[in-house]
């Protein structure tokens, strides 16, 4: 590994930092990003039965606020439970454009890091060829930086599209993880909407 990193020559150093950081964020994201997480299981029925059987305090909400993203939109539902409905749809609606900024945190690094990597390792490319193009003169080429030219730019152009790759996948993942869950949030959140109304009516 060591050879191929003294052998591609200094720019590779660029994508090295690059891989790390797309590494760290896509771990951070996975960790994340589970549905379990998110949209824990029966906390939209517990809220819903909490509220029918009048267990909603101040302490209740807080509790239900930290539990998840979805927590947090259903919490400011339960907080509004007196205005309008109009009024309701529009503040959990301001709560869901909070949860969603934490679940998007980081896509747009992991984003760029893919749509940058290759265009670093053309960078890699081009100081390759500017080092083959330095070898030659008028007695000649020089073996040795020939050979080391050519390596700087294929390792370079090579790591750059191995690190664009996955990370395009991820990233890919991500958002459409993300704007699943969004829909999702969106659903439940109507639904306590109507159980609240429809209580209030009654």
């Amino acid at each position: 590994m060591f050879y191929i990193i003294q052998a591609a020559g200094w720019p590779i150093w660029l994508l090295l930092i690059a891989s790390v950081i797309a590494l760290a964020l896509i771990i951070e994201r996975l960790w994340y990003l589970r549905r379990k997480r998110i949209l824990p299981d029966g906390l939209l029925d517990q809220v819903i039965r909490d509220y029918r059987d009048g267990r909603v305090d101040n302490m209740a909400i807080s509790r239900i606020e930290k539990s998840s993203p979805l927590g947090i939109v259903l919490a400011t539902g339960l907080q509004h439970a007196d205005v309008s409905r109009d009024d309701m749809r529009e503040a959990m609606e301001d709560a869901g454009r909070t949860a969603a900024l934490q679940m998007e945190r980081f896509l747009t690094t992991i984003g760029t890091i893919a749509t940058l990597a290759p265009l670093m390792g053309l960078f890699g490319t081009v100081v390759g060829m500017i080092e083959i193009f330095g070898s030659q003169s008028a007695v000649g080429s020089n073996p040795a930086e020939l050979a080391h030219g050519i390596s700087v730019a294929l390792y370079n152009t090579g790591f750059g599209l191995l690190i664009a790759m996955p990370t395009l996948v991820f990233y890919r993942h991500f958002r459409a993880l993300v704007d699943s869950f969004l829909i999702e949030m969106e659903r439940q959140s109507s639904r306590l909407v109507d159980v609240i109304c429809a209580a209030r009516r009654s």
